[in-house]
């Protein structure tokens, strides 16, 4: 029997002052249900999806081979973890109609830690995804000149050991030359120094763009979700559009066949691989942004008898279709290159910025109007990474208003905040648009923004939902909700086997730990591995933190404490009425 068996419902002080219409009038609600559909698919469908899911799928075997290669422990992720988890936030969000920390204090006490924990990954996260949309900014303006400056060599920024289609070298001379395009990428956009301990200056150009990207991104959320979800109707379908036409332009392309071969090329023998399976699962964490609250946070703007349920298995199954749609049109144009050049696809097949700002460049440099496809490309870049950017600022301000209603519902306060944590993201984002910016920024990425501290929130919120409140109660609080039962295997997902996968997971990358590298040259220095190691503790030790705290403020004995805090308040709509004895025995202290 799971500690969240017990029936009764306590009062936390401050939280049973208002009734739950009055809560919901001041918080506002979508406008429409296509506002929450398209907002979600903004927050979960990102430039992952276009860069990052298609080289694993080649990496790790090929996409379609009878059931499947890279899609065995794809599809196990996606059905054990990544669906349930989804659900999980959403419903959390609708039920309690708070955001990614206050819902934790209405839900389980206990655990407020996980709120605060996921909050703070976001700061960092906004802090750092924002980086995206300045690269894409750049090279969406450089695309509107006569030449594509990534295409030739002669630029100020090229070296000697510069080498295009234009010179006629031998194969062998070949060797010990650079592309165009990636010296523009190193020397142009980033000037990139020798090491994270070398800083270096500002790059005055990149500070222009995280500047606009920031502004786009304030005017964005401003008025809360009635501009977010009016926002969300273009930049969530215009990428889709962007993608069609990138796909169709890409399997039409000379040799387009060649790179969805190999893309879709089998590997059997990969699956006995543990890497294979570690990339399946953080793709999924990482595709559908479970563990940091955006979920919960956009729920919470539904309507208490919202459909949650048929919502989430529709989006989760659209955010997979389009990483596989994806890979089509990136491995077609790869394909192209192949055709083209005669260089292999296992060279050029990149993840992450690699493949949008190096390949991808490189590829639309050799098609006939390339600054048409060009700014078709980075245009889409730009609003998929719009979305996700917005939306984690956005779950920030809610989770924040949650927490102080009376005082930022009055007058432009949620405004004037606002306006603050932009500026204050965006000075500490400087230090990103140095010469040794991106050094600093993978440190973040790997060690803060994904991989084990998002195992870790879904173990922790897995466990507080499962065996804390009660997977039983949870799923009788959703059947309320939307009029009909969930499948069961979702409350054993909660209890069982996404605890067990997640912590396994987790284990698994502590054993097959090496130190971070960058581009497979530069090995960051201990120190730095440290840092990064110390700002991902610093987060999760937030949970442990909260409970210890709450533990020790409460009155009675550790028992009494303890039970108290693993009851949800009175004005949650609890459909098990608490028995004599529970009552008595969680009844609050004077």
């Amino acid at each position: 029997m799971s500690i969240g068996d017990g029936k009764a419902t306590v009062c936390v002080p401050n939280e049973c002052s208002k009734k739950p219409e009055e809560v919901e009038k001041e918080r506002g609600q979508w406008g429409t249900k296509a506002e929450f559909i398209l907002t979600v698919m903004g927050a979960i469908i990102g430039p992952g999806n276009v860069w990052r899911f298609p080289y694993l799928c080649y990496r790790n075997g090929g996409v379609f081979y009878l059931a499947g290669v890279f899609f065995i422990p794809y599809f196990l992720f996606m059905f054990t973890c990544g669906i349930p988890l989804f659900f999980l936030e959403t419903a959390l969000g609708q039920y309690t109609s708070q955001g990614g920390i206050t819902c934790w204090r209405k839900i389980c006490p206990l655990f407020q830690g996980i709120g605060y924990a996921s909050h703070l990954i976001i700061i960092f996260s906004a802090t750092s995804y924002i980086m995206i949309l300045v690269w894409a900014f750049f090279y969406l303006f450089s695309s509107f000149k006569s030449d594509l400056p990534w295409a030739t060599c002669g630029n100020d920024w090229n070296t000697d050991s510069c080498f295009d289609n234009s010179q006629n070298l031998s194969i062998k001379s070949r060797l010990n030359t650079t592309l165009p395009v990636l010296e523009f990428w190193q020397r142009r956009v980033l000037n990139i120094s020798g090491g994270i301990d070398e800083v270096g200056s500002l790059r005055w150009e990149l500070v222009l763009c995280l500047l606009l990207s920031w502004v786009i991104c304030y005017f964005c959320i401003w008025k809360g979700i009635k501009s977010t979800g009016k926002a969300a109707y273009f930049t969530a379908t215009f990428p889709f559009l962007m993608l069609l036409v990138l796909l169709i332009r890409g399997v039409t392309l000379p040799g387009a066949v060649d790179g969805i071969i190999y893309y879709l090329s089998p590997d059997i023998s990969r699956l006995s691989d543990p890497q294979v399976w570690m990339d399946a699962g953080t793709q999924i964490f990482f595709s559908y942004a479970i563990g940091l609250g955006f979920l919960t946070s956009l729920g919470s703007y539904n309507t208490y008898n919202n459909n949650c349920y048929k919502d989430c298995f529709y989006l989760c199954l659209l955010n997979s279709a389009t990483s596989i749609v994806a890979g089509f049109a990136i491995f077609s144009v790869l394909g192209f290159m192949k055709n083209e050049q005669g260089v292999d696809i296992s060279e050029v097949a990149e993840s992450g910025p690699g493949l949008a700002f190096i390949v991808y460049p490189r590829a639309v440099a050799m098609m006939p109007m390339p600054q048409v496809w060009s700014v078709c490309f980075f245009f889409m870049i730009i609003l998929l990474g719009l979305d996700s950017q917005f939306v984690g600022v956005e779950c920030l301000m809610t989770s924040l208003v949650d927490h102080f209603p009376s005082y930022l519902h009055k007058g432009y306060r949620r405004e004037l905040l606002l306006l603050v944590i932009c500026c204050a993201c965006c000075l500490l984002g400087l230090s990103l648009v140095t010469e040794g910016g991106m050094y600093l920024l993978q440190l973040l990425d790997h060690h803060v923004c994904s991989g084990t501290t998002l195992l870790l929130l879904s173990f922790c919120q897995s466990v507080s939902i499962g065996w804390v409140y009660g997977a039983d109660r949870f799923h009788d609080n959703i059947t309320d909700m939307i009029g009909y039962s969930p499948y069961p295997f979702m409350k054993y997902c909660w209890r069982y086997i996404t605890p067990l996968v997640c912590f396994g997971t987790f284990i698994f990358s502590i054993v097959r730990y090496s130190p971070l590298m960058f581009s497979n040259t530069y090995v960051y220095p201990l120190w730095a591995n440290i840092l990064g190691w110390f700002i991902a503790t610093v987060s999760l030790s937030l949970i442990p933190l909260f409970v210890l705290l709450k533990i020790l403020q409460g009155e009675g004995t550790l028992r009494q404490r303890f039970l108290l805090l693993c009851q949800p308040v009175a004005d949650l709509n609890q459909r098990r009425a608490p028995s004599a004895q529970e009552t008595s025995e969680l009844k609050p202290l004077n």
